[in-house]
């Protein structure tokens, strides 16, 4: 997971805006409320009928879209996955997780070449 937060700087403060929040994993705001109504994990602190987002739930947004946009998986892929994590049950294989990272090492060097 380090790799695709490599690239994920976030200022250095407590708590986050939905709007910030929404600028920094690049998604719209929408997005990050319908994931708050699929995935457990997402509690947000709310104030004043605002919501605020603390690092870890950042990280873990930032993972959820990973999953999503660049591994294609489904809502009740990443469910399970976050879940299968968390209990920390032996599925998910370590050459998929070296397969994964390659990829991701990969598609920075493309993106990198890209730049030259």
């Amino acid at each position: 997971m380090s790799g695709i937060l490599s690239d994920l700087s976030l200022p250095d403060k407590l708590y986050f805006k939905i709007g910030e929040v929404s600028e920094i994993i690049g998604v719209k705001p929408y997005v990050l409320r319908y994931w708050e109504t699929e995935f457990k994990e997402v509690k947000p602190i709310r104030r004043k009928s605002q919501r605020l987002y603390d690092k870890d739930t950042i990280y873990l947004f930032h993972k959820i879209k990973h999953l999503l946009h660049d591994q294609k998986f489904t809502i009740a892929g990443v469910q399970k996955r976050l879940r299968d994590e968390k209990s920390g049950s032996g599925n998910i294989s370590p050459l998929y997780s070296d397969k994964v990272l390659l990829r991701e090492i990969l598609n920075e060097l493309k993106s990198l070449r890209q730049d030259l």
